[in-house]
Order: structure tokens, then sequence, then C-alpha cells
């Protein structure tokens, strides 16, 4: 087993050397403003024109739709695709931008992923069925399935890479940033860290120690699973000893 390291505590905020020094109680941060609701609204419509625009690119590049009949329907096609990406992508920073809001909460991981990276579903939506469409159809010819395919797949990717959340922030990191929490956090880590001693940091020389909001500028938007249980059964516990005083308190 590896030998637990001894930790170096630097300040966040003056990025001095504070092992062992008193540290100030950090403040609270105010909530970030701004209409979640309103952003997922504008998320929302813009997925579904982009939608729309793989529909159209789907009619104009089989010649289903006649348009401007002195443009090659491959160009056609693709013009449409280049909105369809557009859309994906700028729908999917509104609802990155929502889920710092408004986030949801980190304990269920699977939708905890799936509600912070939406965009990349409906990336996939929005030109998996192009491909399959193009490459299946018998009337277009070899050149249009092999660049309409190929130009689909690229945009796939860079709507794919667009729409993902590289750094989300959960529920429960903006609930420690209002009350204003000191935490913990490593330089390449993902998430932060609420107990020093956390075994998660037991091979961690460096740490850096400051607010939770600041943990969150960091790129650390999630809470580690080992102190969130661990500040869980803190918090039951002095429930549970608090209801134990309560019928004492009530005979008094």
């Amino acid at each position: 087993m590896a030998e637990k390291k001894q930790h170096k505590i630097v300040s966040a905020s003056t990025g001095e050397d504070v092992t062992g020094k008193k540290r100030p109680s950090a403040a609270a941060a105010p909530a970030k403003s701004g209409n979640a609701t309103g952003l997922r609204v504008g998320a929302v419509i813009l997925w579904i024109a982009a939608l729309a625009f793989e529909v159209l690119a789907v009619a104009l590049i089989l010649e289903k739709l006649l348009v401007l009949p002195k443009i090659d329907p491959l160009y056609k096609g693709i013009a449409a695709l280049v909105l369809d990406m557009v859309c994906v992508i700028i729908g999917s920073q509104l609802w990155k931008k929502a889920n710092h809001i408004d986030p949801a909460s980190q304990k269920n991981a699977v939708k905890f992923w799936l509600w912070n990276n939406m965009g990349i579903i409906v990336a996939a939506v929005a030109f998996i069925p192009f491909i399959i469409i193009l490459l299946t159809n018998k009337d277009a010819d070899k050149k249009t399935k092999v660049v309409g395919t190929v130009v689909a797949a690229i945009f796939l990717a860079i709507s794919g890479l667009a729409s993902y959340d590289w750094n989300p922030v959960s529920q429960e990191a903006v609930a420690a940033a209002t009350a204003g929490q000191s935490v913990y956090w490593t330089e390449h880590g993902k998430k932060f860290h609420t107990h020093e001693d956390c075994q998660a940091l037991d091979r961690t020389e460096t740490l850096y120690n400051g607010t939770a909001q600041e943990a969150i500028d960091a790129g650390k938007g999630t809470i580690c699973k080992f102190c969130e249980k661990r500040d869980a059964a803190a918090l039951e516990a002095a429930q549970e000893a608090i209801d134990g005083e309560l019928p004492a308190a009530a005979n008094e």
C-alpha cells in the first residue's frame, strides 16, 4: 500500500503556502443570476430547428425537394447540414449555460451525465439518421453517398465535441458555494473535496484550498463521492442526536 503523503496546502486566492496556518472562514458566494428556463427553451427551439434542417438536407440531397435547380443537390444538402450543425452547437451552449445556473444533482451519475450532455444526444439525432438514409438510398450515386456521409460525420464530431460539458457543475457544488464552504482540490482533478483527509487525496502532495465557488471557477464543479457520503453521514448523525434530545427538552 502506498504511503499517505503529507499535504502542502496552497491558498487558491493568494497562491501562498498556508500549511498549518489558520485559514479565514470562506465567504458565501452570491447565487448566479440568469434565467435557466429561458435558456433551456431557447436551446430546445434551436435543436428542433436543427432537426428540421436535417430533414431539409435529406430532401435536397436526394432531390425530393426541387429548390434552386441550377445548384448541385449535394451542395444544397451540405449547406443545410451546416445550418443543422450551427443550431445544434448554439443550442448546446445555451443548455450548458442554463445547467451552470440551475444544475442537476450528481447523486445519480447516469442522469447527471445525460442531463449535462443533452447536446451530444441531439447531435447524434441530428446527423446519424441522415447518414443512414443516404447510405441506404438506392438512387443516390456513389459520390453523393461518400461526400455526404463524410461531411455529416465530420459535422457530427464537431457538434459532439462542442456540446460536451467538460466542466459540469452539480447542485451540491452550487449549494456549497452559496454556503461559503471551504474546500480542497488538486491541480488536475475534476472534483473538489470538503475534507483534507479524504482517502482520494492520500497520494496527493499539493492541495489548493479556497471557497467552493473558487473550486467551480477552477473547473472542479462536482463534489467528491467519498466526501459527499461522509458529509451525509455526519448530517444524519447530527440530526439523530437532535431528535434524541427533543423528548427530554419537551418534558422540561
